[in-house]
């Protein structure tokens, strides 16, 4: 079953100059990215007119997301 967060995930720009939804950003970081650079190669996000400051930003939280959920989980070991 989809989720709202997905549904919403699908809606919500990721990229607004380029025109990429958020839920590409969020895949390419479920299947292993871990940088903005890696992110953009996969998605096509950033080198937009806005010089990637917003993408830029939502990438980084994303992955600062990611990395406390991981840590987390590392403790509850």
């Amino acid at each position: 079953m989809v989720t709202e967060e997905e549904i919403l995930a699908r809606l919500k720009p990721g990229c607004i100059c380029k025109g990429i939804k958020l839920h590409r950003i969020i895949q390419a970081i479920e299947n292993g990215a871990t940088s903005f650079k890696q992110i953009s190669q996969i998605t096509g996000i950033g080198g937009g007119s806005c010089g990637s400051k917003r993408c830029g930003q939502k990438v980084a939280e994303l992955l600062k997301y990611k990395e406390n959920i991981e840590l987390f989980a590392r403790e509850e070991e």
